[in-house]
């Protein structure tokens, strides 16, 4: 049976926390403000309203499209604490008009050529996991209707490439149906973020999006090898390359370009070998500020682990990797050639000797070898491979590591639970160079505390590295604060605005990999060089003459 969206919340239903799960959730809460929130009943599809269509569609782009209002409701936003809240008051009028899924590029030429011809806006869907207003747009202007684009039926690894380790894969292909499919050869795409379950390939091309490589392999940039986008004005295809100097590279105008300028879908993907040898630690350091400098060090090492991500003392705490106001870092490395034991051992010696302490001994793993079949396109997995719906094992199962782990696929619903208990609480993130952080960190750490404290009455800010570089750490802050009802979307208003500002204004960028959409436009204007907008503004205008793609995500609409 096939598993339920929820169409407001994150995921799937089936693994939203049921009342006890929310009863033990708002006492937590409740020991940490003060005041147990209560639990609300939650939304039911039954009681929404949604306006009806505002066009109809000739019929040969009906016989793809749907106007079944759970299918308009699931595709009216993504999922971040905005669209949570909004979808939680069962506030959906920005339901797309029609939901289209194409099984191939003629139909969506025809979708274009209607919505050209008709003035609709098209918005593509990807997996619904976008949280920065990526997928919800609201007709006006020159647009007098909505149409929404799920690519979800052109899901298949089309053709391996053994030899050079590459996959083709369609677009709409998402995480767990890429892993099912490249298992059949021993393969990976080894690309995990935290949505992998609903995301999809085309969503993580159009918005650069983070995978689980804490260093080397962070964006999907660094797996794509050619494109396939299918725009307004005509196809462009990219040549498969292992690398070229020849002009700016085409991939790059439509890696993190939002579906603004086309779709993408398809395209050739490094892939690897599964991971034989697996290793793993975690280091507790007294201080975050210990953790830094070891970080650091880890990072300009040339050692390159999979994992290798700092939690603060809050972030530890709050996800119960640790209890003891420390500090944690989890190490992990992962190899199809090697063991890994000199990497650990020279890993833990730099991160010990910048005072860290590694009270357990390291784990280590060797799987079973994964045969590799050059023409078996089988889109069953063979009896070893998981199914599609178990989430990857991107760490070794030490007691930190796979607390952290299974927290880390969690969040996202967990959010949706405080949502409905009218907590306030999301997540933002950044980048920045090394020498820029300890002022950056103490700005925004104070801004958002301060912010919370006037709007909120209080509250917690965490901060966890999701990456490192040689050059600078990606931080990703989490913010919890009592919400007041009818309030919660002007209260996070006011402290993700003071975080943005505070971002600006000491040299991070407004994204590491959650994408600009419409929520990070503002400060995005203020960030991207003034002629380079106008560079993408003329471009968005070849290749989109009408104006019909995802419009106000990324650029300002067109007048």
């Amino acid at each position: 049976m096939a598993r339920v969206r929820s169409f407001w919340a994150w995921g799937y239903e089936d693994r939203f926390p049921d009342t006890d799960a929310r009863k033990a959730l708002a006492g937590r809460i409740g020991a940490v403000f003060g005041g147990e929130p209560a639990l609300r009943a939650l939304p039911s599809l039954d009681a929404l309203k949604l306006s009806p269509p505002r066009y109809s569609p000739p019929v040969e782009l009906r016989g793809f499209g749907t106007t079944d209002a759970r299918e308009r409701a699931t595709h009216t936003y993504g999922r971040g604490y905005r669209d949570l809240v909004r979808g939680f008051a069962g506030d959906f009028a920005a339901a797309p008009d029609w939901v289209f899924y194409p099984t191939d590029e003629a139909e969506l030429v025809l979708l274009y050529r209607f919505c050209e011809a008709e003035g609709i806006a098209l918005v593509p869907y990807g997996g619904g996991t976008n949280v920065v207003g990526g997928v919800e747009h609201r007709p006006g202007g020159r647009h007098r209707g909505t149409a929404c684009v799920d690519l979800s039926r052109m899901d298949k690894v089309l053709e391996i490439d053994t030899a050079s380790r590459a996959a083709r894969i369609q677009a709409g292909a998402s995480g767990p149906r890429i892993s099912q499919q490249l298992a059949t050869q021993g393969l990976s795409l080894r690309h995990y973020p935290q949505s992998f379950e609903l995301s999809t390939l085309g969503g993580w091309i159009a918005t650069r999006a983070g995978g689980h490589y804490a260093t080397l392999y962070t964006h999907i940039d660094d797996l794509v090898q050619s494109l396939r986008v299918v725009t307004p004005a005509g196809v462009v295809e990219t040549r498969r390359l292992p690398a070229s100097g020849a002009g700016p590279a085409p991939e790059r105008l439509f890696l993190g370009s939002e579906g603004v300028f086309g779709i993408v879908t398809e395209a050739w993907m490094r892939v690897q070998p599964r991971p034989r040898w697996r290793a793993s630690a975690s280091v507790r350091f007294s201080r975050f500020a210990e953790g830094v400098i070891a970080t650091r060090a880890l990072s300009q090492s040339g050692l390159f682990p999979s994992n290798c991500r700092l939690l603060d003392e809050k972030e530890a705490m709050l996800h119960r990797v640790a209890a003891d106001g420390r500090s944690v870092l989890l190490l992990a490395f992962e190899s199809a050639d090697h063991p890994l034991e000199p990497w650990m051992e020279r890993a833990l010696s730099i991160a010990t000797d910048l005072g860290g302490t590694c009270e357990e001994e390291p784990m280590y793993s060797t799987d079973v070898v994964y045969s590799m079949r050059p023409h078996a396109l089988s889109s069953q997995p063979p009896p070893s491979v998981p199914p599609a719906s178990e989430l990857p094992d991107i760490t070794h199962d030490a007691v930190d590591a796979s607390t952290w782990k299974r927290s880390f696929f969690d969040a996202p619903y967990l959010q949706s639970a405080l949502v409905s208990l009218g907590v306030v609480c999301d997540t933002f993130e950044t980048a920045c160079t090394w020498e820029r952080f300890p002022e950056l960190h103490a700005a925004v750490t104070k801004a958002v505390e301060g912010a919370m404290k006037e709007v909120c009455g209080g509250g917690i800010v965490t901060c966890r590295f999701t990456h490192v570089y040689p050059d600078g750490p990606a931080p990703y802050y989490t913010f919890i604060a009592p919400g007041r009802v009818g309030a919660e979307i002007e209260q996070w208003t006011a402290i993700k605005t003071a975080a943005m500002d505070t971002i600006l204004a000491h040299g991070g960028t407004v994204t590491h990999h959650h994408a600009v959409g419409r929520v990070h436009r503002p400060w995005y204007e203020r960030e991207r060089p003034a002629l380079f907008e106008a560079a993408l503004v003329a471009t968005k205008e070849r290749l989109d003459p009408q104006g019909i793609m995802n419009p106000g995500c990324l650029l300002p609409p067109r007048p």
